[in-house]
């Protein structure tokens, strides 16, 4: 069984487009909107073709007319395009979003998955990256034998005593100073980290045709471009 599992896609249809790993089943972490522009398609996909999907903030956010606890660091940006993406999204995809779990846990061919967006403390907002120490108390809770995650943007893979630790990155937003989309997947027992190139400007054209306010627009084209 090959299962892929992608996250934090933020209404970035060219970079979703591009995704073309073969599966059998698809896992999505959250955070299918904002950010990007085209929310709206990136949702239609993400319904029709995902297994298994869960809630992000910032579904959360858009879902429910939320500000999302937004760090001062990218609240300019996630206000600016909620704004966008709510007025793109229909009344039916906001309730989509609003309904979707916040954990899932799943078994396959024996292995047990625990799926959260964020951490299973904070399922929104925790944010704790490869090497922070906070993942062994994380992991008290967590009966699995895989903690799914997404949030950062920044993909790794780590074993902490018997369980596993797995960040597919982003989709459609990438940090960390790499700007190709990264995702994970699952296939006879083992965890790969996977990436790919997508067409950037094109994205870049998309959102430059928005008219967020020019703070905004610079910002979210640096993130794209650089990571």
């Amino acid at each position: 069984m090959k299962i892929a599992i992608i996250s934090d896609i933020h209404g970035n249809l060219d970079a979703l487009r591009a995704f073309s790993e073969s599966y059998d089943e698809l896992w999505v972490l959250g955070d299918q909107v904002n950010f990007g522009p085209q929310p709206r398609e990136v949702v239609e996909i993400i319904r029709d073709r995902a297994d298994i999907a869960i809630q992000g903030n910032h579904d959360h956010a858009v879902g429910f007319d939320d500000d999302s606890r937004w760090t001062p660091k990218f609240r300019a940006i996630a206000e600016a395009t909620r704004r966008h993406t709510s007025a793109e999204l229909s009344e039916e995809q906001k309730l989509y979003l609003r309904e979707l779990p916040l954990a899932v846990q799943a078994v396959r061919e024996g292995t047990r998955f625990q799926l959260v967006h964020a951490t299973p403390s904070d399922p929104h907002y925790g944010y704790l990256l490869e090497e922070a120490d906070g993942w062994a108390a994380e992991l008290e809770s967590v009966d699995a034998d895989v903690l799914l995650v997404g949030h950062t943007h920044m993909p790794f893979i780590r074993r902490i005593g018997n369980k596993t630790v797995v960040n597919p990155g982003s989709i459609g937003q990438p940090r960390g100073g790499k700007p190709r989309p990264s995702y994970a997947v699952w296939q006879d027992g083992a965890f790969e980290l996977r990436s790919f190139d997508y067409p950037i400007e094109s994205t870049v054209a998309k959102l430059e045709a928005l008219g967020h306010p020019p703070e905004v627009e610079a910002e979210l084209v640096r993130i794209l471009r650089e990571g």
